[in-house]
């Protein structure tokens, strides 16, 4: 496909990919509301975002194994029929049942168009000419991240509209795009009629992952990391993970093809891309909470706030990638955007609630400057080692890994976060003279409004001091993105599709 009509494909992809990301940052900020008007429980409100989060990655090797199989463009009409199916039930769900029933199926439709959309996108460019057009990937990836929740805010408190319009209102660009790429993508596909699909290896790589992940969303919380349903959650887990690695060596068509894993350059991608996952999705999902409880700002005024974020995103992938297709090497831009990454972390964790904005933004706006310089990257050194016909299992290991390193940062952080959370507020109210434990504002809600003003400068105070120390910790998982990066191999990007 010329340039001409690669942009007309790339701008449905883009939408689909734009649709895909906002439609779980959009529901974050009214999810309270959502979970209230249905009369759901805190441990519904949990499942509701682990249910569609289990499903993407869990199921995201599998969709990039089935792209090399079969027919991409077919697969990403599927899985946007998937999506926006399961988008408009979500809108209708009349209890939370439902609802956790529906984002399930909505997070495969989810997976789905994220790794397919990269996918599609290798099958048409070359690895050095795509460096250019992962400038825009970047900024979609910045928009759907920071614009998410202002857009979801605004959209909960419009009284014409209210939370259901946060599902409905991703079907009808997802339409569009729908009607867009059926026009305008054009791939050449190669039948393998003679090909199996490895089930049992994605049954039990499904099963493995969404096991932790299980483990990851409830420890902590229902139970404690020393403990007996830890030791079997995690254990099991395990013996089914070494099962799948076993299948996977021995099959003819693994889902996730380990002699491509195996190999230098590739392993150090997802390393490196499993820490930026970990620290910058750790990381950015508790700005907003600093900012509205920490700082005292309205759901909109967080997300304005969060716009250096989103800034250094945009610009930094924009510029990098066309430096990436100008000279064809990728090493350099990827060790400047972890560094950078990790000083916009270290920068970061030095706040607490009194922090000039001026601080906080430029600290926000070197870690979005070091994800954009880095992630889309390390895509494309793992892409650029593969051929053609293994380029939907390789995207999808990555994407799986990301995801994951994602997933397990939320977690541990927000472990962390509500550990330090909980000790200084007992602390800050045994100097008040308050006994923390007759007191039902010890980290126990977050109706910070409905609290004494005296209480609520406490809490406020323990939300903005504490979330400098989860920031240290993502510079921390960070500098091992770094030491990643270091070691990979100083190779051109090819200018040919295929090997």
């Amino acid at each position: 496909m010329d340039h001409r009509h690669v942009l007309r494909a790339l701008s449905g992809l883009l939408i689909v990919l734009f649709v895909a990301m906002i439609s779980s940052t959009v529901v974050s900020v009214a999810l309270p509301k959502i979970i209230g008007s249905l009369d759901g429980t805190q441990s519904q409100y949990t499942w509701v975002v682990t249910a569609s989060l289990l499903a993407s990655t869990a199921s995201t090797p599998i969709w990039g194994k089935l792209a090399d199989l079969f027919s991409k463009k077919l697969l990403l009409q599927i899985s946007i029929g998937i999506f926006v199916v399961s988008s408009i039930a979500c809108g209708f769900a009349q209890s939370t049942g439902q609802l956790i029933t529906f984002r399930a199926v909505q997070g495969l439709g989810m997976g789905a168009l994220q790794v397919l959309v990269q996918v599609i996108i290798a099958a048409m460019i070359s690895p050095k000419e795509r460096g250019r057009y992962n400038g825009y990937l970047g900024g979609v990836m910045a928009v759907a991240t920071v614009g998410g929740p202002l857009l979801g805010g605004f959209i909960t408190d419009t009284s014409w509209l209210g939370w259901r319009w946060c599902f409905f209102i991703a079907v009808p660009f997802t339409l569009i795009a729908l009607v867009m790429l059926t026009r305008t993508l054009h791939l050449a596909e190669v039948r393998r009629p003679e090909t199996k699909v490895d089930y049992l290896g994605a049954s039990l790589i499904a099963a493995g992952v969404s096991l932790l992940l299980l483990w990851v969303t409830f420890v902590g919380n229902d139970f404690d990391w020393l403990s007996w349903q830890t030791l079997v959650m995690v254990g099991v887990s395990a013996l089914i993970l070494i099962a799948a690695v076993v299948v996977e060596s021995r099959v003819k068509e693994p889902v996730v093809p380990l002699h491509v894993v195996r190999r230098r350059d590739p392993a150090l991608a997802i390393v490196a891309s499993l820490a930026v996952g970990m620290a910058m999705f750790g990381g950015a999902v508790f700005l907003g909470q600093y900012f509205q409880i920490g700082r005292g700002y309205s759901p909109t005024e967080a997300g304005l706030l969060t716009i250096p974020l989103m800034f250094g995103v945009l610009v930094s992938s924009t510029v990098a990638g066309r430096m990436v297709s100008r000279t064809g090497k990728v090493k350099p831009y990827i060790i400047t955007g972890v560094a950078v990454l990790t000083l916009g972390f270290l920068g970061l964790s030095t706040i607490d609630h009194e922090t000039p904005l001026v601080l906080v933004s430029l600290g926000m706006l070197a870690v979005g400057a070091g994800v954009g310089m880095s992630m889309q990257n390390l895509v494309l050194v793992l892409q650029n080692t593969v051929p053609l016909g293994e380029l939907g299992a390789a995207s999808g290991a990555i994407t799986f890994f990301r995801s994951l390193g994602g997933t397990i940062g939320v977690s541990v952080l927000g472990a962390v976060l509500a550990n330090q959370v909980s000790t200084k507020i007992t602390h800050g109210l045994a100097k008040l003279g308050i006994d923390p434990a007759a007191s039902s504002s010890g980290g126990a809600t977050l109706n910070i409004d409905a609290m004494p003003p005296q209480i609520q400068e406490v809490v406020r105070a323990a939300y903005g001091d504490a979330t400098g120390t989860i920031f240290l910790i993502s510079a921390a998982i960070a500098v091992v993105g770094v030491i990643a990066a270091l070691f990979l191999t100083p190779t051109k990007l090819r200018d040919s599709v295929d090997l």
